[in-house]
């Protein structure tokens, strides 16, 4: 019988409890979501400084672009946010894109066109950005985790004209940071240019809110709105030659209808809010400080690994895919809401709680978090 497959790797999949599935959201709010009837405090969310809010009176923004940019899909609601971004930034050009993963995929895959270039790669970097790479006619080395000697062995041995190196300001699963000022001096060093995909530290780092990238220009830096900006869509910020290029050869974009006017503008205004978020920042590392801390005093027992990050994001390492999801639904039962990362998102053995820290969880939040997952653990390990 023809597509005898999908039946058989999805069985395979739920055997190996990988199988994923949704959760409707009923309603939410900066603390709170509610699924089948019951309420839940948040701790998966990516809006880390709590500025999901409803929309005001929007109603003379027009909500569809009706086309692509390039035909009459282009407002001055999208130019304006582009500019406000290039002002913030630091940057000469600024294009938007419906989604993070169409902007890391495709300007890898347009940009790097050339079969004389090559793409290094973090071994961590997300899904979009790999995709991205294999979809290019460039060459795709990846270097280990945050190992620059690693990633200097790579770029000493290549032949290629034309070198990009790509990683994440903030890794999406684990928590960490990259170290972006000495990945600018190696790409200086190598000839090399730079490209950041900042989508979890947009928002939350730096005295303004500006990101990893607060004190560092990559020439190539996305920016998406959906996790602190609470919003959706991405930017990629880049010189007039990028852009200009991107316009005439980025398929995705040239082809796609452009994002909605009305997002553009909900856009600019959230991220102003951002900007001048100094409370909510400062509230944020409060509460994973405090996270960190009451973990390490009630839960050091524990057979699992807490990674040590400064970011909303804090894994906790169960290994076992099994045990993940037991943890992850015992805790459900106690209106806490964790969600288990199994593979391919993360590599083989290395199953966790994803647990995201936000500026509007209290202490009390917290704390009956831990104690929850402390039973949790005792009652599965």
């Amino acid at each position: 019988m023809a597509f005898e497959y999908l039946s058989e790797q999805i069985n395979q999949r739920k055997q190996q409890s990988l199988f994923r599935q949704r959760s409707a959201i009923q309603s939410s709010s900066n603390r709170f979501i509610e699924v089948d009837n019951k309420q839940y405090v948040n701790f998966a969310s990516n809006d880390y400084l709590a500025i999901n809010t409803s929309l005001n009176d929007l109603t003379q923004t027009k909500l569809g672009s009706t086309s692509s940019a390039l035909v009459t899909g282009f407002h001055q609601e999208h130019a304006d946010l582009e500019d406000y971004l290039c002002k913030i930034m630091g940057y000469k050009a600024c294009l938007l894109f419906s989604s993070g993963f169409s902007a890391n995929a495709s300007v890898l895959k347009t940009l790097m066109s050339n079969i004389d270039a090559e793409i290094f790669q973090d071994k961590l970097n997300h899904a979009s950005l790999i995709d991205g790479g294999l979809a290019s006619k460039a060459k795709m080395s990846r270097f280990k985790h945050n190992d620059l000697e690693h990633l200097e062995q790579k770029l000493k041995a290549s032949t290629s004209r034309d070198k990009l190196i790509v990683t994440e300001g903030i890794f999406s699963m684990d928590g960490d940071s990259a170290p972006l000022s000495q990945l600018k001096q190696i790409a200086c060093a190598y000839n090399a240019w730079l490209m950041i995909d900042d989508a979890h530290g947009f928002g939350v780092f730096g005295d303004n809110g500006l990101g990893s990238c607060e004190d560092i220009k990559p020439e190539l830096l996305i920016l998406t709105f959906g996790k602190a900006v609470a919003s959706s869509g991405a930017c990629v910020l880049c010189s007039h030659e990028v852009k200009d290029y991107m316009l005439q050869f980025n398929r995705e974009y040239i082809f796609s209808t452009a994002m909605p006017p009305l997002l553009a503008k909900v856009t600019q205004d959230s991220i102003i809010k951002v900007v001048n978020a100094k409370d909510q920042r400062r509230k944020l590392r409060h509460n994973i400080a405090f996270f960190k801390m009451s973990y390490k005093n009630k839960c050091t027992e524990l057979d699992m690994q807490l990674f040590d990050s400064d970011s909303p994001i804090q894994p906790l390492i169960v290994k076992n895919s099994q045990l993940a999801l037991d943890i992850s639904n015992k805790m459900k039962q106690n209106n806490i809401w964790v969600t288990a990362i199994r593979p391919p998102t993360v590599p083989k053995n290395t199953a966790r709680l994803r647990i995201t820290i936000t500026a509007a969880h209290t202490e009390i939040d917290i704390t009956h978090l831990i104690d929850v997952l402390v039973g949790a653990c005792e009652n599965n390990i």
